[in-house]
């Protein structure tokens, strides 16, 4: 008989709704309950494509034995990471500090006041390498809660203070100075993996914030030695297994330092903020391979991802079936060279020695993840087509993954803003269309009458979960581009009415600092608040930059002043961490930049010479620039106002906080305005 989570909309949740486990939502009901039943709170967190969730979900939670003990002795919440990030920060933030470690599943016993008293991730169903047995550690804490509850109670107390008590270093409300760029820079330096590119060793995650922190330090400063680990970083993840090399797009994340065995869930984020980068190093290097990999991992989001509603789900699993029944990582995307022939015939031994497929297999069971290893050999173009063409219809005869169709405001936020600026970097319209639905979606569905946000909707149907500082942030991103792409101000308008909530809801007016969730949300035990990345901006960050945009598209002095105030803690943190605060260092070099605002005035946007003024404008490399194009005197982009025609031809204005330099007319006198030498 279904349980509870039956009822609710979350994919994730919705997997658990026939365990035998008695399971509740995150809800103020649950805790009643707990309070009522003198038992303790078992938090398990986890998300649709997460593969250990999955194994540990089939190994106890729909085993019954183990699911009598949870019913018997516990009060057992199911929560959605995705949807509910600030619980999810709040306790992983606890499991961190307890264990030194984190991850998903994540496993949190609690007292019926929401307090964290004993922590851990992944427990198997019997001991190994030294962990206990999910069965033992439940018995561990119902003995502890039944015997020595005094002490569970001091424990969960002193938990939550040592929460409490941690400060954040916001620096002193200033952005970043050259100084400190310069010293981020170093640093990211001496964390490069020079042979293999990204930073760090195994698990290697695709570091999308600090290659466009790289990108824009370049085009800002000229610093050769920035663009080259953009570049080598990007060549090594496109020619790499974590890079699907048939269908596009990026799997979450390399188990390995070289990029060959990919974690193989896919996630929208991931996606839509690499889908930016790659255009954005095209953009800077006119390379092919970046142009490439951008257009493939666009096309990649619009036709795996994309929602019958217009807009993105959130992610594709891990596992499918491997043919058998069973399901395992990896089963849709790798090949065995038997598996090669089955499908290629005469071009088996070819399309081996293309994408690396050996007898011994890069991967498990002698299959091999596919990826491109030869650099100086040259291949046939057309036969290799022919050969992806034929192994991309053969996988698509395999069990797909699942996919969760859940649609997350703050990734679609990202997705927009790729989709749109790739589709008008490529002359690729049916992108920036689809940057649009998505958009109309959001707006439709998850803004309410007062321009608040709900996180999630599935369907076509709202999540009842407010939306984050992120989803304010990227979603303010997104419409930001789109309103710099297309010239319609109605989206400047929406950006607006989001960030207006930034500036009254998630704002500490004293110093400046942003937390992650707004001041009338829910109470948990600690107001989460986090500067730094994960596999995504920090809202913080994010939200600085979104501001920062806005300010220099209508010259709004409090958001300009709310930037600089929130870039702050990237002042302190950059040199320190600058892996960590990637999207911080981006934003601070577009402040440093100004940001240059760009304004297009002409006939009309039909006009051939308004577009290749608009296009050279969207083109160009100066960090952080905004773009505005309409008919002079537009009262729908602050920019075009007072910016008349000159000589009656289209003509572009460039600009630092509403100060523009003198006016041009021709692509080229627009090109020397952008470089990073103009001032």
């Amino acid at each position: 008989m279904p349980n509870r989570l039956a009822h609710e909309t979350s994919p994730y949740l919705l997997q658990h709704a026939d365990n035998p486990v008695d399971w509740w939502p995150w809800s103020a009901e649950a805790f009643d309950e707990a309070r009522k039943r003198g038992v303790p709170v078992l938090l398990s967190v986890g998300y649709s494509s997460c593969h250990w969730c999955h194994v540990m979900a089939h190994e106890s939670f729909e085993d019954q034995e183990t699911a009598d003990v949870l019913n018997a002795h516990f009060v057992n919440i199911k929560v959605d990471r995705e949807e509910r990030p600030d619980v999810d920060a709040v306790y992983m933030e606890a499991v961190q500090a307890a264990t030194g470690q984190g991850g998903w599943p994540m496993t949190v016993f609690l007292t019926p006041d929401a307090e964290p008293f004993y922590f851990g991730t992944y427990f198997p169903p019997a001991p190994r390498q030294g962990m206990p047995s999910f069965r033992q550690v439940l018995e561990g804490v119902n003995s502890a809660w039944t015997d020595r509850r005094d002490e569970v109670a001091d424990v969960a107390g002193k938990i939550v203070r040592d929460l409490a008590g941690r400060e954040i270093s916001y620096g002193d409300s200033q952005a970043p100075g050259e100084e400190q760029q310069a010293a981020a820079l170093l640093g990211l330096t001496r964390e490069y993996d020079p042979q293999r590119g990204g930073f760090g060793g195994a698990p290697k995650f695709p570091p999308s914030m600090v290659i466009e922190f790289l990108l824009r330090h370049h085009a800002r400063t000229g610093s050769e030695g920035a663009l080259q680990m953009a570049q080598d970083t990007c060549e090594r993840m496109a020619r790499g297994g974590i890079y699907d090399q048939l269908g596009g797009g990026f799997s979450r994340y390399s188990v390995d330092r070289e990029w060959v065995v990919p974690h193989f869930e896919k996630m929208l984020y991931d996606n839509a903020l690499l889908c930016r980068v790659y255009a954005h190093l095209w953009r800077s290097t006119g390379s092919e391979l970046a142009r490439r990999v951008a257009l493939e991992t666009a096309d990649f989001m619009v036709r795996e991802l994309r929602t019958n509603e217009g807009g993105f789900a959130s992610a594709l699993d891990a596992d499918s079936d491997d043919g058998t029944g069973k399901h395992v990582e990896g089963a849709y995307y790798v090949w065995t060279p038997e598996q090669l022939h089955e499908v290629l015939q005469d071009d088996a031994e070819l399309a081996a020695h293309y994408f690396g497929v050996t007898e011994e297999g890069t991967f498990e069971q002698g299959s091999s993840v596919l990826q491109l290893p030869q650099q100086d050999v040259v291949f046939d173009a057309e036969r290799i087509d022919s050969v992806k063409q034929r192994l991309l219809g053969a996988r698509a005869e395999r069990p797909a993954p699942g996919r969760d169709d859940k649609v997350v405001a703050a990734w679609n936020g990202l997705a927009i803003a790729a989709l749109a600026e790739t589709g008008a970097y490529f002359d690729r319209p049916d992108l920036v269309e689809a940057a649009v639905g998505a958009a109309d979606l959001l707006v439709r569905l998850h803004m309410d009458d007062h321009a608040r946000l709900a996180r999630t909707s599935k369907d076509g149907q709202v999540g009842a979960n407010a939306g984050v500082l992120e989803d304010y942030a990227d979603v303010a991103e997104g419409f930001l581009a789109l309103a710099s792409v297309t010239g319609e101000g109605v989206w400047l308008e929406f950006a607006g009415f989001l960030l207006d909530h930034v500036l009254a809801r998630f704002v500490d007016p004293e110093s400046g600092a942003l937390f992650d969730t707004a001041a009338d949300a829910e109470a948990l035990i600690r107001r989460p608040q986090d500067p730094t990345d994960n596999a995504a901006p920090a809202g913080w960050t994010a939200a600085a930059g979104a501001l920062l945009s806005y300010a220099a598209h209508t010259g709004a002095e409090p958001h300009r002043t709310a930037a600089e105030r929130a870039l702050g803690v990237v002042k302190a943190l950059g040199p320190r961490v600058p892996r960590f605060i990637g999207w911080g260092l981006a934003v601070a070099e577009a402040f440093l930049d100004g940001p240059k605002e760009v304004a297009i005035v002409g006939p009309s946007l039909d006009d051939e010479a308004t577009k290749a003024l608009h296009r050279t404008a969207l083109l160009g490399t100066a960090p952080g620039a905004v773009v505005a194009v309409g008919a002079p005197g537009s009262d729908e982009l602050p920019l075009l106002a007072d910016r008349p025609l000159i000589g009656g031809s289209p003509t572009a204005y460039v600009c630092r906080r509403f100060v523009c330099d003198a006016p041009v007319t021709d692509v080229a006198g627009l090109r020397a305005r952008l470089s990073s030498s103009s001032s």
